[in-house]
């Protein structure tokens, strides 16, 4: 009998001890300094893990990434046609909302009274309508502290002429530029990105002491590596569902930040977490911090 307790002691023990491991094994590492932002705001529609009916680069599902304890938030530009800087997604406004054309056919009124469609059943629960950067920073200058903001330029214009989509490039970031002036953002809470490297000269001009980020595409990695190099950008943005290990390893040693967008799923984002970023626009506020010990249980 004694042996017979032992045995079973011993193999439950060796069970633990097993878990235990494959546990540790598979839970990703806690970097207290991962900057965290919520992708679009709170991300895309999903009907599941999480159900999230705020539409992206919305007022509410900018307001849902910070009150669930993001940094900050990612969010997309636009120029309307009367030269407006607008949070916007999609280039067509069909794609996304009530209205139609390109943001830049349309005045930022016309913008500002169209509403975001998401079909069934997102629309049965979000009313939002588009608004205006100007609007974006006035809200968040009434926090208690100004939160990171990631700006991404939608800077290829369809319906403009093949080889003029860019020709408002300078205008929208002179726009931008005069915005955080006018609200007094702090240069430090600020990347500006851009997939282009006449975009990153005229940022810098336009906004000394904004950070200015180069986003990559993973198929052309060693290329966009050796823009950024050249450029001498101090951030390159990385996708999560390409982004690997070794990518994000060459950028570290190159001695860039790496900053990496997407993910949404317990498995997703423990993938891109061993990456190690420093800091992710991530479509799952919530389940990353839970994961980071930032987060209810």
């Amino acid at each position: 009998m004694k042996n017979y307790r032992l045995r079973f002691a011993t193999s439950l023990a060796l069970i633990l001890l097993l878990a235990l491991a494959a546990c540790t094994a598979t839970k990703p590492a806690v970097n207290p300094k991962l900057v965290v932002l919520g992708h679009a705001g709170s991300g895309f529609y999903t009907p599941i893990s999480p159900f999230n009916f705020r539409p992206p680069s919305s007022w509410r599902g900018i307001r849902r990434a910070l009150l669930r304890g993001a940094d900050g938030v990612e969010v997309d530009l636009q120029l309307s046609r009367d030269s407006v800087v607008m949070l916007y997604h999609d280039q067509k406004m069909e794609d996304g909302s009530t209205g139609t054309g390109c943001i830049s056919q349309r005045t930022a009124a016309e913008i500002t009274q169209a509403r975001y469609r998401g079909g069934f059943p997102y629309d049965l629960i979000q009313k939002e309508r588009p608004i205006t950067f100007d609007t974006l920073l006035a809200r968040l200058n009434r926090r208690p502290s100004f939160p990171s903001i990631h700006l991404d330029l939608h800077e290829d214009d369809r319906c403009l002429p093949a080889g003029h989509q860019q020709d408002r490039t300078p205008l929208l970031v002179r726009q931008i530029a005069r915005s955080l002036a006018r609200y007094h953002v702090p240069p430090a809470k600020v990347l500006f990105i851009t997939q282009e490297g006449p975009t990153i000269r005229l940022a810098r001009a336009a906004m000394p002491g904004v950070r200015v980020g180069l986003e990559i595409a993973s198929d052309e990695f060693a290329a966009g590596l050796q823009l950024a190099r050249a450029e001498k950008v101090p951030t390159v943005v990385l996708d999560a569902d390409r982004v690997t290990p070794e990518q994000s390893a060459q950028a570290h040693a190159a001695g860039f930040t790496v900053v990496v967008f997407g993910g949404r799923s317990p498995k997703d984002l423990r993938r891109v977490l061993a990456t190690q970023p420093d800091e992710i626009e991530v479509d799952n506020v919530k389940r990353l911090l839970i994961m980071q010990g930032r987060g209810p249980k």
